[in-house]
């Protein structure tokens, strides 16, 4: 019975920590914490003789042989994702730096030499990071009373045509509150802005801003869309047809992903 307890308080020990553990990495150690008590457990049942006495059944070495089988799985588990998340990371950060370069060689004064790193995606350094599953919103996200007048100002302008004065107060927006829950939406919206006033280059880097900085926010499909439409615009096909499908691949259930695939077959990609 005392085994019994110490195991059922190892699991009541590790487990929590693990299921509140903010990164990949944080995981893999509760893990090796929680490995390290079996461990542990084992040696106990050894030196008490216990360890090869047990017959077929729910023995205390059985339990044990169990968690110990599944923590490995576990653990490989981890590791794998680990390793595919950094992947993915790495090589959507390699396509937006591209696409800055690209970007900023069709723009008028804009100096390749001054573009510098690009922020890893979603601004991870080691894309290690477990994204934690977001509660389903019911009124939109929370904005002070002051973010909410100027958001509306700037829609506002936008749906009554003054395009101009939309970018203008959307670009101030995004200064004013930066990071913000509505960041991404702005700078889609100055992006639509610049590109109604045929500033498409400059519209594309609204769109490529508001996608990098969220990846997986509610902006990002639509974002991605019309980047790969304006990249269109701006004589980037094979760019285009690769962050149109970007697109299919990653929201493939939203209907941007529609409307990136009839974009792909209009022009004609691969």
């Amino acid at each position: 019975m005392r085994l019994r307890g110490a195991i059922a308080a190892v699991l009541f020990l590790a487990l929590p920590a693990a299921a509140g553990a903010e990164t990949l990495a944080d995981i893999r150690q509760e893990l090796g914490a929680l490995y390290a008590g079996i461990t542990a457990l084992r040696a106990e049942l050894s030196a008490s003789g216990q360890l090869s006495s047990g017959v077929a059944g729910n023995t205390p070495l059985e339990r044990l042989n169990a968690i110990e089988a599944e923590l490995a799985r576990l653990t490989s588990k981890t590791e794998e994702l680990e390793f595919r998340i950094n992947r993915i990371t790495v090589d959507g950060t390699n396509r937006i730096g591209d696409l800055e370069f690209r970007l900023c060689e069709v723009e008028p004064g804009c100096d390749i030499a001054l573009l510098g790193d690009t922020p890893s995606l979603g601004g991870i350094d080691n894309a290690a990071t477990v994204p934690q599953p977001t509660p389903p919103a019911t009124s939109g996200p929370e904005l002070t009373a002051s973010e909410q007048q100027d958001y509306a100002r700037a829609q506002e302008a936008l749906a009554g045509g003054d395009f101009r004065g939309a970018a203008d107060l959307f670009a101030s927006f995004v200064a004013a509150y930066p990071g913000g829950p509505m960041t991404g939406q702005a700078l889609l919206h100055r992006g639509e802005a610049l590109e109604a006033l045929g500033q498409v280059s400059d519209a594309a880097r609204a769109y490529l801003d508001s996608f990098s900085g969220d990846p997986s926010g509610p902006a990002a499909p639509d974002a991605l869309l019309r980047l790969g439409t304006a990249l269109a615009q701006m004589g980037q096909g094979p760019d285009a047809c690769v962050t149109l499908g970007e697109v299919m691949s990653r929201f493939a259930a939203s209907p941007a992903a529609m409307q990136a695939a009839s974009e792909r077959v209009r022009l004609g990609c691969p």
